[in-house]
Parts: structure tokens; C-alpha cells; sequence
């Protein structure tokens, strides 16, 4: 019963439910969900936010939590410090771990890769630095990707002897090709500037306004319905690599859909009306 007075307190103090609202932590991610938005940061300072198996199996864990939780809205991906992410650590790569280590670790950036593609909000990259190999995969792979104009992109892997294989899978879907190949070929970093002009990333914006322009892009998703997001997301990495002739004859039923659910009905229904949506989510 104490627990429970406890509880209601809390909400009552906040006014709001508690699943709106936490903060957690471990040695190496931070998370906080808060009105709508979870923010998932890298704090693995020691490895310059490696990919690590074990900052994977948080990152998919903290993108999966929460996905079926109708007030998370989208998710932001950011990190501390000069280094959104090195890559992969390279100690778990080695020949002495052995190939069975090699697969799981490819295995599990892979899934980290779905959790993003699967997940049924969008979800932005917030970098303020230097995001590299698979680091730099990562970014390529969110919904949308905010830099601030210090951040470089860059794949490596080249320069040690290990290509840059998957980080060049979402790199050659969201960047020119021209672009992706320099990067994949040369090894050498390209700026955000490049990175904005190549397609790779969404928006540049000065260090100091970062948090501002990803506060802002989460506000305006927040104005949509979950429900129609998380169709049209699905929709959209179905078709993008389909022919387009069967990717219109999907589109057609896809919109048919879209009209029937609740969400849908409403926003044409406050159009005629012009009045604002009241989305059920």
C-alpha cells in the first residue's frame, strides 16, 4: 500500500503516468524517456563507443523496450563526448577469438540494424562528432540523421585490412554512390557539409543548436499519428529497393489501408472539417 501511495504521488507531482517518464543507466548507455521521445546515449568513453558486443546488446535491447508503449513517439540516438562511435572494437575481432566470435558479432550488428528498421517509430541520429566504420553505419541506418557542422563521417576500414562491408549496406542506400564509394575505397573522413550534400545525413546545424534541432524534429513527429508513422515507415523500407512499377501496385492497396484505420479516417475527416486531428494513436 505504501508502494503504491508512493506511485501516486510521484504522478501526481509530474501529472503524468509513470511510463512516460524514467531515466536509466549502465557502464555504457544512458536512456531517457520522457514526454514521448526515449533518448538513448553512448557513454562508453574507455572505447570511444565502440560497437562492443555488449553496447549492441543494450542498444537493441533500449530500441526494442517500449516499442509496443503507444506514448513512445520516437527515439533519439546520441552520444557523449567528440565520438558518436568508433566502429566495432576491434579486440572482439581479432584471430584469436575465433571465427564463431567473428559471426556473432556481425550477427548482432545486423539485428541492432532491424531493431532500427523494425522499430515502429522513427528513430534520428543526433551526432556531434565523429562517426566511423560501423559507427558511421549507424547513422546511415536511423530514420533520420541531425549532425552539428564539427561531425565527420568516415569507413576505415579499408586503411587496417578490413573493408567496410555492412557499414557500406545503409551508406549505399542513403548516400550518392559516388559518395559511398570514395568513403569505402579511400578510407578517408568526409565532412558534414559532404555528408548533408550526399544525402547521408538530413540536417547541419552549428554544435550549440543540436539539441534544439532535434527537439524540434521530434516535436513535429509528435504532431503525427503513431499509428499512420508506423505504417508508412514499414511501407516505405518495403518498397524503397522493389521495381517501381510492383512498388505503385503495392502503394495503391497501401493507401487504401491507410485510409480504413481509425487514424486515417480522422485526418481526412479533419480536413473536410478543418479543424486539427485528434489522433487516437
Amino acid at each position: 500500500m505504501i508502494f503504491m501511495n508512493c506511485n501516486f504521488l510521484i504522478q501526481k507531482i509530474f501529472r503524468q503516468p509513470l511510463s512516460k517518464m524514467y531515466s536509466s543507466a549502465s557502464n555504457i548507455t544512458s536512456v531517457h524517456f520522457e514526454e514521448g521521445i526515449k533518448k538513448i546515449t553512448l557513454n562508453d568513453f574507455k572505447t570511444r563507443n565502440s560497437l562492443s558486443i555488449a553496447m549492441m546488446q543494450n542498444l537493441v535491447e533500449h530500441i526494442t523496450q517500449d516499442e509496443n508503449n503507444q506514448e513512445l513517439r520516437v527515439i533519439v540516438l546520441a552520444a557523449e563526448g567528440s565520438i558518436f562511435s568508433a566502429g566495432h572494437n576491434l579486440k572482439e575481432l581479432t584471430p584469436e577469438v575465433g571465427r564463431s566470435q567473428h559471426e556473432e558479432v556481425f550477427k548482432l550488428a545486423s539485428q541492432l540494424m532491424y531493431s532500427i528498421i523494425d522499430s515502429p517509430v522513427p528513430v534520428i541520429a543526433q551526432v556531434d562528432g565523429l562517426a566511423a566504420a560501423a559507427g558511421c553505419q549507424l547513422v546511415a541506418q536511423c530514420d533520420i540523421a541531425i549532425c552539428s557542422n564539427i561531425s565527420k563521417f568516415s569507413t576505415p576500414g579499408v586503411n587496417f585490412g578490413l573493408f567496410c562491408s555492412t557499414p557500406g549496406i545503409p551508406l549505399a542506400r542513403k548516400a550518392h554512390r559516388t559518395t559511398a564509394l570514395k568513403m569505402l575505397l579511400t578510407g578517408e573522413a568526409i565532412s558534414a557539409a559532404e555528408a548533408k550534400s550526399s544525402g547521408l545525413v538530413t540536417t547541419v546545424c552549428p554544435s550549440e543548436d543540436l539539441e534544439k534541432e532535434v527537439k524540434r524534429t521530434c516535436e513535429a513527429i509528435k504532431l503525427k499519428s503513431r499509428s499512420v508513422v508506423e505504417l508508412g515507415k514499414k511501407f516505405y523500407y518495403r518498397q524503397v529497393d522493389m521495381d517501381i512499377k510492383k512498388a505503385y501496385e503495392l502503394g495503391g492497396g497501401q493507401m487504401v489501408e491507410n485510409l480504413s484505420i481509425a487514424d486515417g479516417k480522422e485526418g481526412v475527416r479533419s480536413f473536410v472539417e478543418k479543424r486539427k486531428p485528434r489522433w487516437s494513436h
